[in-house]
C-alpha cells in the first residue's frame, strides 16, 4: 500500500467523483494528477479526497489567478487595396 494514503479521510474513486460533479472523468483524473485536487492513485485508480472536492467546487474557478479566455480571438486585419 503507498504511504501517501491517509486513512482517516473520506475518498471516492475519479468516476464516482465525476458523477457527483457532473465534471468528466478524464477531467478529474487530470486535477488529480496536477495536484489540484487531494487524493492518490493505487494501480491504475485514482482516489479523491471528499473535502478536496468539496473545496474544488466552492471555489470560483472562472475569477481565479488564471481565469482563462475572455472571447473568441479577433481575426488579424489584412491591408486589402
Amino acid at each position: 500500500m503507498p504511504k501517501n494514503i491517509d486513512l482517516n479521510r473520506e475518498y471516492i474513486s475519479t468516476p464516482e467523483a465525476a458523477k457527483r460533479t457532473g465534471l468528466s472523468r478524464v477531467y478529474m483524473a487530470q486535477l488529480l494528477r496536477k495536484g489540484t485536487l487531494d487524493g492518490f492513485r493505487l494501480g491504475r485508480e485514482g482516489f479523491i479526497y471528499t473535502d478536496s472536492l468539496e473545496q474544488f467546487l466552492a471555489t470560483d474557478r472562472k475569477t481565479g489567478p488564471k481565469p482563462g479566455p475572455k472571447g473568441p480571438r479577433k481575426k488579424p486585419v489584412t491591408n486589402v487595396p
